[in-house]
């Protein structure tokens, strides 16, 4: 005999069992419904990538992350497991943009995998949603991946949420009018993009350790945080920094202006200069939602990265997007208690109970009819008692039972029981699925 194995799924690895895919499916389903709403279409690309394809696009803390993949002789090729669904999405648009029609607007859901320190809301293998614009150089793609974000939210039930947005041009134009070198840059992104995990004091801590001048430092990170009900925070960086930031500043007035002409409600949106987003390809506006309270941190982000699809084609393409964290908006959803009533344990709704293998027939018979009819349906495979067979449906959180025993096949009916208030009556077989379909709405 074999030596035993304990069962155990790999750290920061999960199994799924149905309650929990039934939620999962339901946040999923959601998000898709607002996809195909604003009018972005599926693509699936391989869960595995050329490593080439992947390193060198998102920034040295990022692909510390990656993983890369070991396999056999057959293949020479360096490989490696998508890290996000974004860089996947412009290699796609460089292998068949003769395929694909400008503006191209496509929505992934997909696992990625991330070598990350497994904790509450962080794992090694999770799923994301995105969605992204690809051919569009105005702001108008940029408030529409917003307002979607906005309509995601809502449509999930999450009472408290706002999208921060920020522009990395404004970024740069800060860091410059307070006399960073333009090498430095970089520096700046990679500790301001920790504001919310060390605080003010931490960044401007470890910018002075990366070397950047103390006065230098103390000026930018007065700027970052400013703060003015509404646009006005926007005034306040043009007063300070005059046209140095006119590009970006220019870009959050109109995307503001859209986001108004959109009724999406002030509360639910804000200008942020402390919010950063790490990766190293976004040349715009960038955007991530934080779910208010409780904080589990942002469910999603994004924003405009124009360059990145020129690593695949000779020319690149203005692109804007977003990237939903299904792990954490699930979490919030199960601490929130914001899935609807109906969503239970089980897709079953009827269970057709056997008596014995002489009204096996029978019952299949009822089955099939209750399935043609559009009920999800499970017939009793097993020979139990029939209070063993009530049992196994009430556990598995079936609402109705249909007892179809030798009395009820010979008077040529069924008797239909919900289980959560007993209620019973019996019908005959063309009164049966408008029956169940009563129950079930009474439900």
């Amino acid at each position: 005999m074999s030596k035993f194995i304990a069962p155990r799924a790999p750290k920061g690895f999960r199994d799924f069992l149905p309650e929990t895919m039934l939620r999962r499916n339901y946040v999923l389903d959601s998000i898709k419904e607002v996809f195909h709403r604003f009018g972005f279409e599926p693509i699936d690309t391989p869960t595995l990538e050329l490593h080439e394809t992947l390193f060198g696009k998102y920034g040295e803390d990022a692909e510390q992350l990656i993983f890369t993949a070991r396999h056999g002789r057959s293949t020479r090729e360096p490989l490696a497991m998508r890290y996000d669904l974004t860089v996947p999405l412009a290699r796609v648009v460089g292998q068949y943009e003769s395929q694909l029609n400008l503006p191209f607007k496509r929505y992934h859901i997909a696992p990625v995998f991330r070598g990350e320190r497994p904790q509450r809301g962080r794992y090694r293998e999770f799923w994301q949603c995105d969605a992204d614009t690809v051919g569009v150089a105005g702001l108008s793609a940029d408030a529409e991946i917003v307002i979607m974000m906005y309509e995601i939210l809502r449509r999930l039930g999450f009472p408290q949420f706002v999208i921060k947005i920020n522009h990395r041009k404004l970024l740069v134009a800060i860091g410059e009018f307070s006399g960073l070198p333009q090498a430095q840059l970089p520096d700046l992104y990679r500790s301001v993009d920790k504001f919310d995990k060390i605080g003010a004091d931490g960044v401007k801590r470890e910018l002075i350790e990366r070397g950047i001048d103390a006065e230098a430092v103390s000026r930018m990170m007065d700027l970052i945080q400013s703060k003015e009900p509404g646009g006005n925070s926007l005034d306040l960086i043009a007063e300070t920094i005059g046209g140095a930031g006119d590009t970006g500043l220019n870009d959050l007035r109109e995307l503001a202006d859209l986001l108004a002409d959109a009724s999406i409600p002030a509360e639910h949106y804000d200008f942020d200069f402390t919010m950063v987003r790490g990766l190293g390809y976004y040349t715009g506006p960038i955007f991530e939602t934080v779910i208010s309270e409780p904080n589990l941190g942002s469910v999603s982000g994004g924003g405009r990265y124009d360059n990145l699809i020129g690593m695949f084609r000779r020319q690149s393409l203005p692109t804007t997007g977003t990237s939903f964290g299904i792990e954490r908006i699930i979490d919030l959803m199960d601490e929130l208690e914001l899935y609807p009533l109906h969503l239970g344990g089980t897709l079953v709704q009827v269970l057709v109970t056997v008596f014995s293998e002489e009204t096996r027939r029978a019952s299949a018979r009822i089955g099939n009819q209750l399935r043609a009819a559009g009920i999800n349906t499970e017939v009793y495979l097993g020979t139990r008692k029939l209070g063993r067979q009530l049992a196994h449906a009430d556990k598995k959180g079936i609402p109705i039972v249909v007892i179809a025993g030798p009395d009820e096949i010979e008077a040529g009916v069924v008797k239909l029981r919900r289980l959560r208030d007993g209620n019973e009556v019996t019908v005959t077989p063309h009164e049966l699925a408008d029956a169940v379909a009563d129950m079930l709405a009474d439900h």
